[in-house]
């Protein structure tokens, strides 16, 4: 479908996603992130003492959208945290798209780096404005 390559596109080359994690009362966490999509897979690297980490562990219900509102995308999945040896084509893809960023490299204090994979289950839009 030439929607769907659209927004594939789209997802290549956006820079932010708006992650939205629950927090333990239910209440919603919005930050925007860095990430690559792969195979219907979001990507996003963390320090592993963030607020979306925590969230995560804790529930792993999430929802992403792109920034731009006139062309609204937005996904929901059920994020996995990766700890410990992390995937080298994660890495390698956010280094390629954010200009050799070394996504694995500790940040203090956030402390070790990990991955979150949130593969979509859905898509409520999937960036034409209804």
């Amino acid at each position: 479908m030439k929607r769907d390559q659209s927004l594939i596109e789209r997802l290549a080359r956006e820079r932010n996603v708006w992650l939205c994690t629950l927090r333990r009362d239910g209440s919603p966490h919005v930050t925007p992130v860095w990430f690559v999509y792969l195979d219907d897979v979001f990507w996003v690297g963390s320090g592993e003492r963030n607020v979306k980490v925590r969230n995560v562990d804790a529930d792993p219900r999430v929802s992403l959208a792109l920034e731009d509102g006139d062309a609204p995308a937005v996904a929901e999945g059920l994020a996995h945290v990766h700890r410990g040896a992390l995937r080298e084509d994660v890495l390698a893809a956010l280094a390629a798209k954010y200009d050799g960023w070394a996504a694995g490299e500790e940040i203090a204090p956030f402390g070790a780096r990990v991955l979150l994979e949130v593969p979509v289950k859905r898509w409520l839009l999937r960036g034409v404005a209804q």
